[in-house]
């Protein structure tokens, strides 16, 4: 979790496999791969440099695990608070599949309050 605070791309990506496919609610048709991992974690660590990542729970899989986590995200001047779950395939001890689900209605109201202040 830690590697998802700060701006290194490269180090977030280092957890998981080559041919890895990564979805969230902003890409709900995923990435696929290290060079598309590297971009999209590129665009989203430096749009966030300073979300704090945080873990709940986890819940173990046949070849994985489901994670629950928090994540409190600046937004101008207020944070938004999440609460949200992943699925986390491993092969290899690298992550092969990560599908990350939570309601993003509020960040994206606070990011337009904030637009709207600028």
């Amino acid at each position: 979790m830690p590697a998802w605070t700060g701006n290194n791309p490269e180090a977030l990506a280092s957890f998981y496999t080559d041919d890895a496919f990564y979805s969230d609610p902003a890409i709900p048709g995923g990435v696929r791969g290290r060079e598309q991992l590297v971009e999209y974690f590129g665009k989203l660590l430096g749009a966030n440099p300073e979300w704090v990542w945080t873990q709940i729970d986890s819940t173990p899989m046949q070849s994985g695990f489901l994670n629950k986590w928090h994540a409190a995200i600046p937004v101008g001047d207020r944070t938004v608070e999440c609460v949200g779950v992943c699925t986390v395939e491993m092969r290899g001890g690298r992550i092969a599949r990560n599908e990350v689900y939570f309601d993003r209605s509020a960040l994206m109201l606070a990011i337009a309050g904030a637009r709207r202040q600028s």
